[in-house]
């Protein structure tokens, strides 16, 4: 990982964004020598956040399950043709 100085990347802002987007590795910018944050591309961090959604989903699910907040696929499909049948009238 590429680590830069606040000071830089104020300086050459321009060149530290071409070159993360031709490498796509991320920067870490430090101040006063202590981490600061992350850059990133665009498309990696939207790519992270999808992934971080898909995994909450998931944990969410299993919890869930653990839970026995759960309900049978004909409970699912009764419920839904009620529904359907009462939009219907």
């Amino acid at each position: 990982m590429k680590v830069e100085l606040v000071t830089s990347l104020k300086r050459q802002a321009t060149k530290i964004l071409a070159e993360l987007h031709e490498s796509k590795e991320p920067v870490l910018i430090t101040e006063h020598g202590q981490p600061s944050a992350y850059l990133v591309d665009v498309e990696d961090y939207e790519f992270t956040q999808r992934r971080l959604r898909l995994l909450e989903a998931i944990t969410r699910g299993e919890q869930d399950i653990l839970e026995q907040r759960t309900q049978s696929h004909e409970d699912v499909t009764s419920e839904l043709q009620n529904k359907i049948a009462r939009w219907s009238e």
